[in-house]
């Protein structure tokens, strides 16, 4: 019996390393404070090309699968090349695969712009077969764990039916929206932290919930600080609620303490991932009973080696190796 059921996104990956796009900085548009440009019309080279399993779902299933925690993928592919692919791949990383549904239709794909000179990342993405979707209650009610992640198509039915196991059976839940979810649907989202063990976002996502849901917000210095998101995410009732912000680290709060972990020094190739590695480490701590600092430690480690690799899946690490890892970092409680 698998410990946790990862359920969400699975794709192909495609990446266009270049250093033609120029970063601007817009510190005036708050939930997008940088952005890379290209000239309209113009065509571009890139001398190399790579390709990788993605998705938010696989990335996490093999991220546990790693450190030593038997997941299994809930998701669905396309009865095509891709598709084929991609359960091959799931298969060579021993994530168990009796969940992937097959649809007539094509299997997720995105193409990824990675600036070399900031390992940063744009993806562009067609979701036909995750947007199909479909969940049987039944095949998730027994598990230990549910992780929800990066959800298409009637994501909100989605989560109201992992909300009746959850109050059927007591499963934990981890939860990782997308900023698609939560520009949709901010309330559902909302809601849905209230029945989950673990919330997960980047501080993008943070800031435009928080806005969203509370509307009277609207002091901009208050919403950029972390302490602030913390608690205003907590009050939605999620046991542990994370807030991760890229080459800033990550801050954790448990509703007593709160805790900031800055990132190891890496010559970072590509940040695809990085949040899923991030996140399935601190999972894979939390649901092997390791206290929040431990857990902090093992997410920043998986995240920050996996952005010295192209794609999601190569820099994860395993449950023999992330100790030397995350022994380096530091944790402080900041309250």
């Amino acid at each position: 019996m698998f410990q946790i059921v990862c359920i969400g996104s699975s794709s192909k990956d495609i990446f266009f390393p270049t250093k033609d796009g120029q970063v601007l900085n817009t510190p005036e548009d708050i939930t997008a404070q940088k952005k890379m440009v290209f000239e309209l019309g113009a065509k571009y080279h890139v001398d190399n090309r790579f390709e990788a399993l993605g998705g938010c779902a696989v990335n996490v299933a093999c991220g546990l699968r790693r450190l030593g925690v038997s997941s299994t993928c809930y998701a669905a592919l396309g009865r095509d090349n891709i598709g084929q692919w991609i359960e091959s791949e799931l298969h060579k990383e021993k994530v168990g695969v009796d969940f992937v549904q097959k649809e007539d239709c094509l299997t997720g794909l995105s193409a990824i712009v990675v600036d070399e000179n900031t390992g940063e990342r744009i993806i562009f993405s067609n979701q036909e077969s995750n947007e199909r979707l479909k969940i049987n209650p039944e095949e998730i009610k027994n598990f230990a764990w549910i992780s929800v992640t990066d959800l298409s198509g009637n994501w909100q039915d989605a989560l109201k039916i992992v909300e009746n196991v959850f109050s059927e059976n007591g499963v934990k839940i981890s939860y990782n929206p997308r900023g698609r979810n939560i520009t949709e649907d901010a309330q559902s989202v909302y809601d849905f932290a209230k029945k989950t063990e673990i919330f997960f976002v980047n501080k993008d996502e943070a800031i435009e919930l928080v806005t969203l849901v509370n509307t009277e917000v609207k002091d901009n210095e208050k919403i950029n600080d972390e302490i602030f998101l913390l608690d205003e995410l907590k009050k939605a009732g999620a046991k542990v609620v994370v807030i991760t912000d890229g080459t800033r680290g990550a801050w954790v709060s448990d509703g007593i303490d709160i805790f900031h972990a800055e990132v190891l020094e890496v010559e970072a190739v590509d940040s695809t991932g990085a949040g899923d590695a991030f996140s399935s480490g601190f999972l894979a701590g939390y649901i092997s009973d390791k206290n929040i600092e431990e857990c902090l430690k093992m997410g920043i480690a998986n995240g920050a080696n996996v952005v010295s690799y192209y794609g999601a899946i190569e820099g994860l690490l395993h449950d023999h190796n992330i100790s030397q890892f995350s022994e380096k970092i530091k944790v402080k409680k900041i309250n």
